[in-house]
């Protein structure tokens, strides 16, 4: 079970199964938006504060967020891997 502010898992294998080729403009827009959401959340939220269930999820779907240090360090890094992910960070 995924935690409460990130995307289920049954959303992500719906959306991983469906070919995009028989999906809308409009679907595979927001197929985008919620994964790379769903990245941000993964980035931001610390290791710690994650489920089982969730750490499995995001290794299986590649939204680890190997960070150590204390949760200052946590929470900076995180910003950092949000930010990029959503196209506003340093790396271009």
């Amino acid at each position: 079970m995924s935690d409460a502010s990130r995307q289920s898992f049954t959303d992500k294998a719906g959306s991983a199964l469906k070919p995009d080729s028989q999906k809308s403009t409009t679907e595979q827009m927001g197929d985008k938006m919620k994964g790379t959401m769903d990245s941000a959340a993964s980035a931001m939220q610390p290791q710690s504060n994650k489920s089982g269930g969730q750490m499995a999820g995001d290794t299986m779907s590649g939204n680890t967020n190997n960070m150590s240090g204390n949760n200052n360090d946590e929470s900076m890094m995180g910003m950092g891997k949000a930010k990029n992910a959503m196209g506003m960070g340093d790396k271009m």
